[in-house]
């Protein structure tokens, strides 16, 4: 998701997206929940900090089902970051207009358990 960590946020959404339409089962809400991420940094760039909440809000109720490590992903760090994002945006924190977003990381299959 070299996307996600270059900034691309819609690239990124659109990517996950092609995935995501294709997929059936267990693993269909994860990819959502990471194309919610997306949108929500999306949002967060263009100002819209009540989308970026919206979608942070999403993307954590998504993620509620799956471990801390899903296909190799740290998903405990990514809800950590979303929860700091959600928590800034009702203060009113302004430095969550520009925060530093979580990197995406995948570790490799033959080293991790789904």
């Amino acid at each position: 998701m070299d996307e996600f960590n270059r900034g691309f946020y819609f690239e990124c959404h659109d990517t996950i997206e092609d995935l995501w339409s294709g997929l059936r089962g267990p693993s269909r809400d994860f990819f959502q929940g990471l194309i919610q991420v997306s949108v929500a940094f999306y949002h967060l760039g263009n100002g819209n900090r009540a989308g970026a909440e919206s979608m942070a809000r999403r993307a954590l109720k998504r993620f509620e089902r799956y471990p801390e490590r899903y296909f190799g992903f740290d998903l405990a760090a990514q809800r950590d970051a979303l929860v700091l994002l959600v928590e800034g945006i009702a203060r009113g924190d302004a430095e969550v207009t520009a925060p530093t977003p979580p990197r995406w990381t995948f570790a490799r299959a033959d080293q991790e358990d789904r």
